[in-house]
């Protein structure tokens, strides 16, 4: 006679343990194609072209319109943030930090509780930062710390960071400002840990909202983005998701799905 685990539309809990565990995707080999990712990300970001008089053009065009759309609040943050260093220090570390920090951090939590949601979301990720790169190289635009009249706080108050005064500055292009990958990323991670664990614990859906919401803030008052840069962002990540479904629906019809139904015994 078949067992309760055997019966019609149940299963025991360690069948569901090894589902899961098949859909894990190999570490080392996970760990690889990350690398490989961002690698070739850094490498095509930093071709970027690179002309000041073009990008400082841009820049002047952005906030024009963003004038017009009565939008321009980013001269007003920055001197809030110069004015207020207990904002502006901790907010050059958060900017220089939790954009890598928060994302992996993420990506490890799907990967280790999660495997079964883990290549959908990776993939979005993916996608959406190659969007970013299609972005940087059609259109560089410098950042209100390059502009007259803006601060860059962390020379203004000699922190440590990845742009500016940063030794990590020469290693990385200026101009990829638009669309802002820390808005990106940002709206990457709270869509994620909502639409994963947002039914099962309500408490974080509005901890997932704050982190964009208060990386959008950073941005702004560090002089590296634009508020459209941020919308910038989240047109990245819509993107990202159209093309990171449209990847897997390819994939389900090139590859078709083996059945692991078996026909019950008479």
């Amino acid at each position: 006679m078949p067992t309760t685990d055997d019966a019609p539309g149940q299963s025991s809990p360690d069948g569901a343990v090894a589902r899961r565990r098949a859909r894990r995707p190999r570490l080392w080999p996970e760990l690889l194609l990350i690398a490989i990712c961002y690698g070739c990300y850094s490498m095509v970001r930093n071709l970027v072209p690179t002309d000041h008089a073009t990008a400082a053009h841009r820049a002047q065009e952005i906030l024009s319109l963003e004038y017009d759309l009565n939008l321009d609040i980013e001269y007003t943050l920055n001197r809030l943030f110069v004015d207020q260093a207990w904002l502006a220090i901790p907010a050059n570390y958060f900017y220089a930090t939790m954009h890598f920090a928060v994302t992996i951090g993420v990506l490890v939590w799907l990967y280790a509780r999660h495997p079964d949601r883990y290549a959908t979301y990776r993939t979005v990720l993916f996608a959406t930062t190659m969007v970013g790169l299609v972005g940087f190289w059609l259109y560089p635009l410098a950042p209100p710390r390059m502009l007259p009249g803006f601060t860059d706080t962390v020379i203004s108050f000699g922190t440590w960071g990845i742009y500016g005064s940063s030794p990590m500055a020469s290693m990385s292009n200026q101009y990829a400002a638009m669309p802002s990958m820390h808005t990106a990323w940002a709206l990457w991670c709270a869509v994620t840990v909502i639409g994963v664990a947002g039914r099962r614990r309500p408490w974080t859906v509005p901890v997932a909202a704050l982190y964009p919401t208060v990386t959008i803030f950073v941005i702004m008052g560090t002089a590296n983005h634009y508020l459209l840069d941020a919308v910038g962002g989240a047109v990245a990540l819509a993107c990202g998701f159209a093309l990171g479904h449209g990847a897997f629906r390819a994939f389900a019809v090139l590859v078709p799905a083996r059945t692991t139904s078996q026909s019950s015994t008479p």
